[in-house]
């Protein structure tokens, strides 16, 4: 499928010397001695903070164990094993000679239910929210109108977005909607709400179950563009329709998922 995209953001990479600045800035919090809590404790989760607030971004590298300590007032042993934790959960890597990075999370989606995006990842604590590349009423394909159950003359509204996790750009989502249904979708706040929900609790449209096909592709040179990954990148291509009661096609998505970046999980029976 073609992509055709109104705008795009290239991902802002710092320098390592940018990225030293805004890792020393950032360590002006304090540990408190008197705690109850470990003083390991405590720098795990003001590094934690750190990380899923932005300011340590992506494959950014972060301060040094030296600077940890003399910014925290602590001894290495209680800096490692706050990075040995932050470690573990996947947040940090570390390069042997070159210093401790922050890793690209790998958000984790639930097939076992239905839910948006946002949704999901609210829950498992991330920060979600989303661009507006652009929308327009369209004569869409024929397969488009058919899971949409739409006649044939029919034109609907294609809504496109980008998708970020933790501040990082992670889908591309392109919507296709009845057109009546789109001119409403596109006065509400799409960068901060998922659609499912806007559709359930403004609307009222009661969601019932979705259809996906999942398969693989490579990054073109505009979706690479938009995901911030090299052109020929491992892509996720999801192809999503949802359906309302009663037995009620309300929306067909395509979502173009980073590889490096997103996992669906599922548990099956035998029988």
């Amino acid at each position: 499928m073609s992509i055709q995209v109104i705008e795009s953001e290239k991902d802002r990479q710092a320098s390592p010397l940018t990225a030293r600045v805004v890792a020393d800035t950032a360590l002006g919090d304090t540990c408190n001695p008197s705690s109850p809590i470990p003083l390991y404790s405590q720098i795990r989760e003001l590094l934690r903070a750190r990380i899923l607030d932005g300011t340590y971004r992506c494959d950014v590298r972060m301060p040094s164990e030296n600077d940890m300590v003399r910014a925290f007032g602590v001894s290495r042993i209680t800096v490692r094993q706050a990075l040995n934790d932050l470690q573990k959960e996947g947040l940090i890597f570390k390069i042997h000679g070159k210093g401790t990075f922050v890793a690209r999370p790998k958000a984790v989606q639930n097939l076992m239910r239905l839910e948006g995006f946002g949704e999901a990842m609210s829950a498992a604590g991330h920060y979600t929210h989303s661009r507006v590349l652009g929308h327009r009423v369209m004569r869409p394909p024929r397969h488009i109108l058919a899971r949409l159950a739409l006649d044939e003359k029919c034109e609907v509204m294609e809504i496109r977005r980008i998708r970020y996790l933790n501040h990082d750009p992670i889908s591309l989502d392109v919507t296709y909607v009845p057109v009546e249904l789109g001119q409403r979708l596109i006065k509400e706040d799409l960068p901060r709400r998922d659609v499912f929900l806007i559709l359930e609790t403004d609307y009222g449209f009661r969601l019932d179950r979705a259809e996906l096909r999942i398969d693989a592709t490579l990054a073109d040179a505009a979706l690479a563009e938009v995901l911030a990954v090299a052109e020929g990148s491992p892509v996720l291509r999801i192809e999503r329709l949802t359906l309302a009661l009663p037995d009620q096609p309300i929306d067909f998505e395509y979502l173009y998922y980073r590889g490096d970046a997103f996992q669906y999980f599922m548990m099956v029976g035998r029988r």
